[in-house]
């Protein structure tokens, strides 16, 4: 079951798609387009001595943008099979997509970003790994875990994608990204609760999305001042990473103390 989509609305015929399936593959779409930028504008022009910044940085820019569709369509295909009928392909599917857009795409990313970068390829390759199969294992687990209404149980994969990314492009320390992106796969399968986004944080997600999607299209086009809000939404996106764990255990433990206390 996609981690949006609720069995609320009856299944159509296994072989037959659905509106939220066509979403879904639209997230796949995205997740392999987003690939194919990272290695035809960003790998391939390191590899062969061509680095023109602003191409790799449009091919950076288009890879990451790509993910943030990617994780719009997650988010309106789980809306729409909550309202309509879903097939019972949907959750393979939704898991399917979801592993390549949101496993597959940052790992890879993480991978080119490290030899772009010069750095040692062994410790990024590791980091990489280790995102692809958190990834995995966060998918795996939700579907055949129950949790209680609204909730994840692990940081929610496009979410952490998106961190992975956000990392990545923010040009920190070589030792502090390989250690942060290692803790983002540990949030993946982790037992902290994370909030479904539903209601206004469904409204707020995409704001965010779009948001973002608007801050790398200034940055690709090597608008003036579009450097620093680029760095600013990485940086944010990496604050909310590390402050919603926190958020999550603070609201587990008070509701775990309220009964005991009324």
């Amino acid at each position: 079951m996609s981690e949006t989509e609720a069995p609320s609305a009856p299944l159509r015929s296994p072989t037959r798609l659905s509106v939220a399936d066509v979403l879904t593959l639209g997230n796949a779409v995205c997740g392999f387009a987003s690939v194919y930028f990272t290695t035809t504008a960003v790998l391939i022009p390191h590899l062969s001595s061509d680095e023109r910044a602003g191409t790799m940085r449009q091919g950076a820019a288009a890879a990451v943008m790509l993910v943030l569709l990617a994780s719009l369509f997650d988010l309106c295909d789980g809306l729409v099979a909550r309202r309509f009928r879903s097939s019972g392909m949907g959750a393979e599917l939704d898991n399917l997509s979801d592993l390549i857009s949101f496993g597959l795409s940052p790992a890879y990313f993480v991978v080119v970003w490290g030899i772009v970068s010069g750095f040692p390829l062994m410790p990024v390759v590791a980091a990489a790994v280790a995102v692809l199969l958190a990834g995995l294992l966060r998918l795996a687990r939700f579907s055949v875990t129950e949790m209680r209404d609204g909730m994840f149980q692990g940081m929610p994969i496009p979410f952490a994608a998106l961190t992975v990314l956000s990392l990545s492009l923010l040009e920190l320390p070589f030792v502090l990204t390989i250690l942060s992106v290692l803790a983002v796969a540990w949030l993946m399968v982790s037992r902290i609760e994370y909030p479904k986004p539903s209601g206004r944080w469904a409204v707020l997600t995409v704001c965010w999305i779009v948001v973002n999607v608007g801050c790398l299209v200034s940055w690709a086009a090597g608008a003036p001042g579009a450097e620093g809000t680029m760095v600013i939404g990485c940086m944010l996106q990496v604050a909310l990473a590390a402050l919603l764990p926190v958020v999550a255990l603070a609201l587990h433990i008070s509701n775990r103390r309220t009964p005991s206390e009324a």
